[in-house]
């Protein structure tokens, strides 16, 4: 059984800050990457940014040097630190671990709005 805790979502002003944060328990020794997805709606799910167990990192173009995506791999635990946010952030952010095997697991997701 794999569970996720996610937080730090919210209501921020556009050019503001917000922090998320993901900690996944459960039988996950090892895995491919670590990332955050999000869904606006009426839109399909997408990638935001991805860590893997060695720490590399990769980005979605539209959030490359606004976001930054962190981790301790040896907690299965991943931050989002999200600056400079737009309204065309606001979506429900999930947090994914994707196994070697080619499994993937998914967090219930945090909602983040950017309104003014």
């Amino acid at each position: 059984q794999v569970q996720f805790v996610e937080s730090g979502g919210g209501l921020v002003q556009p050019g503001g800050s917000l922090s998320l944060s993901c900690v996944v328990s459960g039988r996950i020794f090892s895995y491919d990457y670590m990332g955050w997805y999000r869904q606006a709606a009426g839109k399909q799910r997408e990638l935001v940014a991805t860590r893997t167990m060695a720490g590399g990192t990769n980005y979605a173009d539209s959030v490359k040097g606004r976001f930054t995506i962190s981790g301790d791999s040896a907690k299965n635990t991943l931050y989002l630190r999200m600056n400079f946010l737009k309204p065309e952030d606001t979506a429900l952010y999930y947090c994914t671990v994707h196994l070697f095997s080619g499994a993937n697991y998914w967090g219930q997701g945090t909602q983040v709005t950017v309104s003014s």
